[in-house]
């Protein structure tokens, strides 16, 4: 009787119809001891001892994504489990059913930390941001920081969003922070976790004035460069070190003689210096980012090299939009080559 059981269950893990065999999985996991035929028992037990990991099951269809616990589905599940005690020939005709309940292409998959970091990192390359944003709140409690830095990432690009409400984007943006602060606290070698804390903190000083603007750029600055000390090759933290050096530059007057009145030193730099660390995340990665050409064309604008500012605004223009972003970049590029005309 075993040696059947396990040729069947062989044979039905063969078939190539995934759904089947994950209901399988599931079909027998549900069963307890108790219930199994002898043959299942000691089998299952051996076979299935992998499955403990299932913490959350993936439901795919044609067009969504569904997300809910291993419990849910076994619950549906185990309203047949009396049946495996009819013998084996059964269980194809159970499988079947449930294979039904959940209709058509329906796959059953498991969801492990990996598959959801996948997922998220896809969705963002798509620009996906709604459903990232969905899926990544799921994880807000986590303590893993690798959730944590990139749910403020997607909850900064909600609130950028063009049909954010103001109450709402300044929301998003102090949840980002907490969610960014959280996962610096969980892991703080996470290179991310510090480039994600920096610009948070930076969207939270528009909201808590110049003064304080001003006081967070120093702890910008070091999370930066803590940042790029655990990963030099990180291209967005050299382009946002060098737009640190270029507001820094462009400093309006108001706020430099608030910031010499507050501070014995306060931040400065120069056009040179942004320039460097502009060229620095484009030779790491170049396209990366169109804000970056736009900022490489507008430091060579304020260092009055107009031919150079011209290659790479017309870089910034013609960057294929993928996000809101990009058509802004876009926007004001074209604005700025009218002035060479």
């Amino acid at each position: 009787m075993v040696m059947m059981a396990r040729f069947l269950y062989c044979k039905l893990l063969q078939c190539s119809v995934y759904p089947l065999r994950s209901l399988l999985n599931l079909l027998v996991l549900s069963l307890s001891n108790k219930h199994k035929p002898a043959c299942l028992r000691d089998f299952t037990t051996a076979t299935f001892t992998y499955a403990t990991w299932a913490k959350g099951i993936r439901i795919r269809t044609a067009n969504r994504l569904y997300w809910s616990s291993t419990r849910r589905v076994v619950n549906v599940l185990t309203g047949v489990r009396a049946a495996f005690l009819l013998g084996l020939p059964t269980l194809s005709c159970l499988t079947y059913g449930a294979y039904r309940m959940v209709h058509d292409s329906v796959v059953v998959l498991a969801l492990e930390k990996e598959e959801v970091l996948e997922q998220a990192d896809y969705l963002y390359s798509c620009a996906e941001t709604h459903k990232l944003y969905q899926l990544l709140l799921e994880y807000k409690d986590s303590d893993n920081a690798e959730f944590l830095w990139r749910l403020a990432r997607v909850s900064r690009d909600v609130s950028e969003l063009p049909d954010t409400k103001e109450a709402r984007k300044k929301q998003l943006v102090y949840e980002a922070f907490e969610y960014a602060k959280k996962s610096l606290e969980k892991d703080d070698k996470c290179f991310a976790a510090h480039k994600w804390y920096a610009i948070c903190l930076s969207d939270v000083g528009e909201y808590e004035g110049v003064k304080v603007k001003i006081g967070n750029s120093f702890v910008i600055r070091e999370h930066l460069e803590r940042a790029l000390e655990l990963n030099p090759k990180d291209a967005t933290s050299l382009h946002i070190l060098g737009y640190w050096c270029f507001t820094f530059s462009e400093l309006p007057w108001y706020q430099r003689k608030v910031a010499a009145v507050i501070f014995a030193s306060p931040p400065t730099s120069t056009y040179e210096e942004a320039l460097q660390f502009f060229l620095k995340a484009e030779q790491v990665d170049p396209n990366f980012y169109s804000k970056n050409l736009l900022m490489l064309g507008k430091t060579y604008m304020a260092m009055k090299d107009e031919q150079k500012a011209l290659l790479w605004l017309n870089k910034a223009k013609d960057y294929p939009p993928r996000t809101h972003e990009d058509k802004e970049v876009h926007k004001e590029a074209a604005d700025l080559l009218k002035k060479f005309r």
